[in-house]
């Protein structure tokens, strides 16, 4: 049996608390840092935080309220958070990318009635000012916009920050709410994920001990503060170890290693296709110079060749993030500093979880059989309280009480876990069940391939079809049929493209994550490559 029924309260904490600690730990210690040179240390941040606070008060933001706001990687965006939580309200970090209907839905769903936005971003509430009617002010952090704004009331940032920087009384506790964090929506309209204050502490506590991080890491990322990876993972994980956190505003390759060199980073977050893009990269003076300094890299679970890369090239000692979670709940599957992983996976179970992996009709499945991911909680308030005002989403993803994730998974005959596919990408080919998400992880290491996304076609028959859809690098002069050959090399028969599409981009939601839906919808276009129509015999090679 697989599940345990110990149930304990486990370690409760809350935002607010865990900072006060490290303030009166390190007051002069540097806790924050961008890369345009703005910084605090830990008692500058706290009074910044104090006095944003008590200026939010007097725009009658009271406790419960809830303060969205549309911010760039800036040390106000951080003190805008600690400061809003110091009120016992709810911070709304909204993705910086959302515009029109997809901005109005998440603004108008937190029911906040003051927003703080980037001066540039301003105008898209312009738009729709009519439409969110409970809204009343809106704080512009740099330059006052230059639309003018029928109803409402504009104020500039700097003039919310009152002249009384004194604590306040801490009132949270840590089943309060500290966040709303938005789903991508890719399915339908997004919803507002409740994180409670120890939720987002119980993540920075295994986030902090899978990397081994203490007090004196640097912590480098260039993820968006609107997610809760940068949020938890990275901010609060570094208040946990009083250390130092480094951010950029976004990801860039050709500055990558000049930015990890100039910052003195030993811890690295970073997610995706950014991993095997550095890995292919040519060594360069800075890389070179950075050799041993990156002690741990948090990113997705590495395969073999990839920790062989990090591990060798640039002297790093832990390659991956060997975990895995969603934002309904984090961290399913973990595994602590010094652990060897398998290559690819994602930690064993620890002790926050009960997770099975079952079939369609809820029976669980044996080591080694994929099936979907369900789970529930062995200590409270590790894991989101619901979906803000929407208990009907809620329940429709709470069946039987466990939490299903939508993900196929596997444990293998070790207790390792293996992240195979999302249910609705999942393919069926020949007889063979396909994890888009492997086939990806193939297609990555051909050196010409930037991005990819792989997923189903209707087929003339019952079954998938398999389509990859790609962005080469630039310069790039491989045909669909050379790469094909290739695949036949590279991947189980059934699982080789029948169709290939060359794109300058793929379709990508505000969370920057690829809408294989739409690529579903587009099927088969005029500039496909079909593998049907080349002299390629996909099983004798």
């Amino acid at each position: 049996m697989t599940t345990n029924n110990n149930w304990t309260l486990g370690e409760q904490d809350t935002v607010t608390a865990v900072f006060r600690r490290a303030v009166e730990a390190r007051p002069d210690h540097c806790f924050i840092e961008f890369e345009d040179g703005t910084a605090a240390t830990y008692r500058e941040f706290d009074l910044l935080s104090n006095r944003l606070a008590h200026g939010l008060k007097d725009l009658n933001v009271q406790p419960g309220d809830t303060v969205s706001s549309l911010l760039d990687n800036n040390l106000e965006c951080v003190v805008l958070w600690f400061a809003v939580n110091k009120l016992g309200a709810i911070w709304v970090p909204i993705n910086n990318a959302l515009k029109g209907e997809f901005l109005r839905h998440q603004v108008a769903d937190s029911d906040a009635k003051l927003v703080i936005a980037e001066q540039e971003y301003c105008e898209r509430f312009k738009l729709i000012e009519d439409k969110l009617e409970q809204v009343t002010t809106l704080v512009y952090r740099t330059e006052k916009p230059e639309a003018s704004f029928d109803r409402l009331q504009l104020t500039a940032l700097a003039s919310a920050f009152s002249d009384n920087d004194s604590a306040l009384a801490d009132t949270n506790k840590p089943s309060d709410l500290s966040m709303l964090i938005y789903t991508s929506g890719t399915t339908g309209l997004s919803k507002g994920c409740m994180m409670s204050h120890n939720y987002a502490c119980s993540l920075a506590r295994l986030s902090r001990s899978s990397a081994a991080r203490n007090k004196n890491d640097i912590n480098w990322s260039c993820l968006p503060l609107f997610h809760f990876n940068a949020t938890a993972s990275t901010v609060l994980a570094t208040v946990l170890t009083q250390g130092r956190c480094y951010f950029v505003s976004r990801f860039s390759l050709s500055q990558f290693w000049k930015s990890i060199r100039n910052s003195g980073a030993t811890v690295v977050n970073i997610i995706g296709q950014m991993v095997p893009l550095i890995a292919k990269q040519d060594d360069c003076e800075d890389s070179s110079a950075c050799y041993g300094q990156v002690r741990s890299v948090v990113a997705l679970p590495f395969d073999e060749k990839l920790q062989k890369i990090w591990q060798t090239r640039f002297g790093v000692e832990i390659a991956g993030a060997n975990c895995y979670g969603l934002s309904e709940a984090s961290l399913l599957t973990s595994l602590p500093a010094g652990e060897v992983a398998k290559p690819g996976s994602s930690g064993r179970r620890n002790d926050l979880f009960d997770v099975l992996i079952i079939d369609d009709e809820g029976n669980e499945l044996a080591a080694g059989e994929a099936g979907e991911v369900v789970c529930r909680p062995r200590k409270a308030n590790i894991m989101f309280e619901g979906y803000w005002r929407n208990p009907g989403k809620t329940l429709e993803i709470m069946q039987h009480m466990w939490l299903h994730t939508g993900d196929i998974g596997k444990f293998d005959e070790d207790g390792f876990f293996f992240f195979v596919d999302r249910k609705k990408d999942y393919l069926r080919r020949g007889g063979e069940n396909i994890s888009s998400y492997e086939v990806e992880g193939a297609l990555l290491q051909h050196p010409d391939i930037q991005e990819v996304a792989v997923h189903s076609v209707l087929s003339e028959l019952s079954e998938d079809e398999v389509k990859a859809t790609i962005v080469l690098i630039d310069g790039a002069t491989i045909s669909e049929e050379q790469l094909c050959i290739w695949s036949v090399d590279h991947l189980p028969y059934y699982a080789v493209p029948r169709y290939i599409e060359y794109r300058a981009s793929l379709p990508i939601n505000p969370l920057n994550k690829v809408m294989k839906y739409e690529l579903r919808d587009e099927g088969v276009t005029a500039n496909t490559w079909d593998r049907s129509k080349a002299p390629i015999d996909i099983k004798k090679r």
